[in-house]
């Protein structure tokens, strides 16, 4: 469906200023809020201009359509966990780092809950463009390469660099869900058990203290973030 274009924004009927960013802000805020918790195909494009105190037809003054603004927040929410794997430093050994990280996108579920639930959590997959795709493909690309090398130093076992970002990012991503929900909080032991139990999953058996861990079975290969 086809929605012209409104008059340029200027000042409200009560002769303030219009807030351009502002009101992209609040629908953005708006949109991740009603897509992460009753879905993408259950919120309407009223319910999200409702809900960010617009009308309906401002939406398309910054967004061409529902599926563009669930993409734009997508990458948004993609780039602040590829930004936080990128700030790690690099002199770390690799379970240092995947701490660092996974301390870090806790931290994002604590005060962005809906972000997590968009990037981890939500089936959206089927309605990303090239662009989000490639997103998470960095994302995930970050990973591995972390773990590569940490493979490369003989911290992590050996076996395919993809299989143990699986498991990492599986474990990793179950915690995120629980604290994005509220079920555990950062000062619960269960958030810390998670991480280390991801880091446990995929490290030799050299760096690990106590008898060697079985390995895990071999999961079938998980989807990128937001698959």
């Amino acid at each position: 469906m086809t929605h012209p274009p409104d008059a340029p924004e200027t000042k409200t009927p009560t002769g303030r200023r219009r807030d351009p960013k502002g009101t992209r802000d609040r629908l953005v805020r708006a949109a991740l809020e009603l897509f992460t918790t009753q879905g993408y195909h259950a919120s309407t494009t009223p319910e999200i201009a409702a809900k960010a105190g617009v009308a309906e037809g401002t939406i398309y003054r910054h967004f061409a359509s529902k599926e563009q603004l669930l993409n734009e927040i997508y990458r948004a929410g993609v780039r602040v966990f590829t930004t936080i794997v990128r700030d790690t430093p690099a002199a770390l050994p690799c379970a240092d780092r995947l701490e660092r990280i996974a301390t870090g996108w806790r931290e994002v579920a604590v005060k962005n809950p809906h972000v997590v639930r968009l990037v981890f959590v939500s089936r959206v997959r089927s309605l990303l463009d090239p662009r989000s795709r490639d997103a998470a493909k960095e994302l995930r690309d970050e990973v591995e390469k972390l773990i590569a090398s940490g493979k490369a130093a003989g911290l992590v076992r050996p076996g395919a660099v993809e299989v143990w970002a699986d498991v990492w990012l599986q474990v990793v991503g179950l915690m995120l869900e629980r604290v994005a929900n509220k079920e555990w909080t950062p000062d619960q032991a269960a958030p810390r058990l998670a991480v280390e139990s991801a880091w446990a999953a995929i490290a030799a058996a050299s760096t690990i203290s106590g008898p060697s861990p079985t390995p895990p079975p071999t999961p079938p290969r998980a989807p990128a973030p937001g698959g």
